[in-house]
């Protein structure tokens, strides 16, 4: 075993590491998908298949169309990796981009095209920034306050307040603890 497997190792911890931050700051999936349908989209209308002598064009009239289109869905994926922030624009516009593709470019590049952009395009629209460890640990410490209040007779009734500021959910008010918690629902 030589000296530099242990830098080695520890270097692609790292780059591993700082990978995975990336990824999870990102629409990363989205993107990633949108880039692979943007390729058969844009790449079947000039692709040749040759079977022994018998040769497979699948050029259509609007192949430059369908070139476009892939080459917009590759970018639309390299957006929503780099440039987050629209990511929900580029998520309806690669929607749009998918559902054009059928009629363009050989049925969005054998359907395969279609379903990956698809796809990835719903899956940026939906996409939402998580929260950081110390906001989610912020919420639990108040939480915790608001239970330890209510427990001592201390709080009063301030639930609209406590549910706009996320404390307590949307409709737990209508709960109460009955029979040592066997029934949760108030009638």
């Amino acid at each position: 075993m030589s000296a530099e497997l242990p830098d080695l190792l520890h270097r692609l911890n790292t780059w591993r590491l700082r990978f995975r931050a990336w990824r999870g700051s990102r629409p990363f999936w989205a993107g990633l998908l949108t880039i692979a349908g943007g390729v058969p989209i844009g790449a079947l209308p000039y692709y040749n298949i040759k079977l022994g002598n018998l040769s497979l064009q699948m050029a259509t009239q609007a192949g430059a169309g369908g070139l476009i289109i892939g080459v917009l869905l590759v970018t639309l994926g390299l957006t929503m990796w780099f440039h987050s922030v629209v990511r929900v624009f580029a998520g309806v516009a690669s929607i749009v981009l998918a559902l054009v593709s059928i009629p363009v470019s050989n049925f969005g590049g054998l359907l395969v095209g279609f379903l990956l952009s698809m796809t990835g395009g719903a899956l940026a629209v939906s996409w939402a920034p998580g929260g950081t460890a110390v906001d989610e640990a912020d919420k639990a410490e108040e939480a915790e306050e608001a239970d330890e209040a209510d427990k001592d007779g201390k709080a009063e009734d301030d639930g609209p307040e406590r549910r706009r500021a996320g404390v307590e959910p949307l409709g737990a008010h209508v709960l109460e603890d009955v029979d040592g918690g066997r029934h949760r629902a108030a009638g």
